[in-house]
């Protein structure tokens, strides 16, 4: 069975940064996608940001310029940066891996089929 295991959150204040980290357990058949996703409080999960095997990557309007998505293939570990965080960037992050489509074909969260048990970020003002 394949699992997802996020770290790196925790609570920062406005301006701060984090590091989230995603190791998988397994070399996933097929893995052709991976994402970062969140999650407030009463508010649908969101995408934040997502790389193709070829490096090729994709972020939300909100966080562009602040967070950055990196892979280590070999490692299987996922990796999001975020820096000048915000009070709106506060929720659950979660990693996600999608199987043989890439990211552009779609990176809704019912396209992904593996998920992590989420890391909470905390952002005060």
């Amino acid at each position: 069975q394949v699992q997802l295991v996020e770290s790196g959150g925790g609570s920062v204040q406005a301006g701060g940064s984090l590091r989230l980290s995603c190791a998988a357990s397994e070399y996933i058949y097929g893995s052709s996608c991976m994402g970062w996703f969140r999650q407030a409080p009463g508010k649908q999960r969101e995408g934040v940001a997502t790389i193709d095997n070829d490096g090729s990557t994709s972020y939300a309007d909100s966080v562009k310029g602040r967070f950055t998505i990196s892979q280590e293939i070999a490692k299987k570990t996922l990796y999001l940066q975020m820096n000048t965080l915000k009070p709106e960037d506060t929720g659950m992050y979660y990693c996600a891996v999608k199987q043989w489509y890439t990211c552009v074909r779609g990176s809704r969260p019912s396209d992904f089929r593996y998920w992590g048990q989420g890391t909470q970020v905390t952002v005060s003002s």
